[in-house]
C-alpha cells in the first residue's frame, strides 16, 4: 500500500478521481473533452469565467465523488456570466445530496465550468473488468446519458459488449462489431472517431491500472466531433504502488472523516447508515454479523474488520471510531479468536471504553482462543457489556436493544 506524506493510507477497493482530474487524463490520452476551467473559490470565479475561450452557454458542474449530480442540481446550464457566477456561488460550500451520498450529502469544494456543446447524439462507453471472463470488457450503448443499470434492465439489447484480449488490445474489427449495430448508422468519420476513443480509453485503462473508466455521455456534436461530455475514473487500490502520481492527486477531503481516521490505523472501516456499530475480525465474519443485525430488525452502522493481527491499541482505536459515530445506538463485537486472541480483544475494548464516555449498550460474542478469559475480563471490567454465548443470543440481544431504543 502507498502512503503519501501526511495522508491516511487509502483503504477502499478503488480510488476515485474527480471528473476534472479524469478529463485531464483523457486529454493526455487523446480523448477529446470540452474546454473548461476549475473554480475552487468565489473570489477567483469572475477571473476564471473571463478566461473561458468560448461564449455561453456553459455548464457548471459540482465536483464530488458521487453519481446523480444532475438530478440533485449539481449540473447546471447557464447562458450568461452572471448566471455562471450565481450558480457557482450557490454550489461552492454547499452540500449536494444525491442517491449515492446519503441524506447528509457531500460538501462541494470545487466546481468545473465547461463550454456548452451542440449535441446531436449521445452514447455510453466504459471499460471495466469482467471477472467471470478474466479479462477487460468494453461496454457501449447507443443510448447515452441514461443510468446504465436501468438501461440494461429495461432494454438489454441496447448494451453492446466486447471482451478484449490483453495480448492484442483493442482491434479494428471490434469497432466495426459495435458501430454496425448502431441505428441509424453513424457517418464514416464518426465511426472512426468512436474507434479511436475506445482504443485510447482502453489504453488509458490498462496503463493507469483502472478498475473502471466511463464516459456517459460520449457525444457527437453538430460539427461532427466526438467529445467526452462526462468522465468517471476509478483506480485499483492494489496498483497504487506503481501509480504514485495518481495516488498523490487523490482528494482526501472526499472521504468520510471516520473512514479517513480509520485509514491512519490500518483499519478496514466503511461507514453505513444504520444504528448498530459492529467490530469483527475477518471480512466474511463481518458480512455474517451484518446479516445478524439485519435479521434482528436493525441496520449496521459500519463495516469494521480489525484483522487477525490487531493489537490492543488498534482494537481500542477501532472502538473509539465506532463510538464517534453519532448515529450508533448500540455496538455488537463479534470475534472468532484465532490469530487474534479473545483476551487481547477484551483488553483493547475495555481500554477504549474506559477512555471515552460509553453510555451505549455493548454486546460481545467471543469464540476461539482464550474466549473464556476474554469474557471474564469483560464481566469484571465494571463496564456496560452484555456477553452473548452464541450468534443466536447475540441476535436476541440486538433485538432487545433495538426495541429499547
Amino acid at each position: 500500500m502507498l502512503r503519501t506524506s501526511n495522508k491516511p493510507e487509502w483503504r477502499q477497493k478503488n480510488m476515485k478521481l474527480h471528473e476534472y482530474q479524469a478529463k485531464e487524463l483523457f486529454n493526455k490520452w487523446n480523448i477529446p473533452v470540452p474546454a473548461g476551467v476549475l473554480i475552487t473559490d468565489e473570489k477567483s470565479a469572475v477571473e476564471k469565467i473571463q478566461s473561458m475561450n468560448s461564449s455561453p452557454p456553459w455548464v457548471v458542474k459540482a465536483q464530488v465523488h458521487a453519481g446523480g449530480r444532475g438530478k440533485a442540481g449539481g449540473v447546471q446550464l447557464v447562458s450568461s456570466k452572471d448566471e455562471a457566477v450565481s450558480a457557482i456561488s450557490r454550489l461552492l460550500g454547499g452540500r449536494l445530496v444525491t442517491h449515492q451520498t446519503g441524506p447528509e450529502g457531500a460538501v462541494v469544494r470545487k466546481v468545473l465550468l465547461e463550454e456548452g456543446l451542440a449535441i446531436e447524439r449521445e452514447f455510453y462507453l466504459s471499460v471495466t473488468i469482467d471477472r467471470s471472463a478474466g479479462r477487460p470488457i468494453v461496454i457501449f450503448s447507443p443510448s447515452g446519458g441514461m443510468d446504465i443499470e436501468a438501461l440494461a434492465a429495461s432494454t438489454p439489447e441496447l448494451i453492446f459488449r466486447e471482451h478484449v484480449d490483453p495480448s492484442l488490445g483493442w482491434m479494428p474489427y471490434q469497432t466495426r462489431n459495435i458501430a454496425y449495430r448502431i441505428e441509424p448508422l453513424p457517418e464514416a468519420g464518426v465511426i472512426r472517431q468512436i474507434g479511436e476513443a475506445i482504443r485510447n480509453l482502453y489504453n488509458l485503462f490498462i496503463s493507469c491500472d483502472c478498475s473502471l473508466v466511463e464516459i456517459n455521455p460520449l457525444v457527437t456534436t453538430s460539427s461532427g466531433r466526438i467529445v467526452a461530455a462526462d468522465a468517471k475514473l476509478d483506480v485499483d487500490n492494489n496498483a497504487l504502488f506503481r501509480q504514485k502520481q495518481l495516488a498523490s492527486i487523490y482528494d482526501y477531503e472526499e472521504m468520510d472523516p471516520l473512514e479517513r481516521e480509520a485509514g491512519e490505523f490500518d483499519l478496514s472501516y466503511i461507514r453505513l447508515d444504520g444504528s448498530v456499530g459492529c467490530m469483527v475480525n475477518g471480512a466474511g465474519l463481518a458480512m455474517a454479523t451484518m446479516d445478524v443485525i439485519q435479521a434482528a430488525g436493525a441496520s449496521p452502522a459500519n463495516f469494521l474488520d480489525v484483522g487477525g493481527g490487531a493489537g490492543e491499541e488498534k482494537i481500542g482505536r477501532g472502538l473509539e471510531i465506532i463510538l464517534s459515530d453519532k448515529h450508533v445506538k448500540a455496538v455488537l463485537i463479534n470475534i472468532f479468536g484465532g490469530i487474534l486472541r479473545c483476551d487481547l480483544l477484551a483488553k483493547g475494548v475495555c481500554s477504549a471504553a474506559s477512555k471515552v464516555s460509553v453510555d451505549l449498550p455493548m454486546i460481545v460474542r467471543l469464540r476461539g482462543t482464550n474466549a473464556e478469559e476474554g469474557a471474564a475480563i469483560l464481566k469484571e471490567s465494571g463496564l456496560r457489556f452484555r456477553v452473548a454465548g452464541d450468534l443466536a443470543e447475540a441476535a436476541a440481544l440486538v433485538q432487545e436493544v433495538v426495541g429499547e431504543n
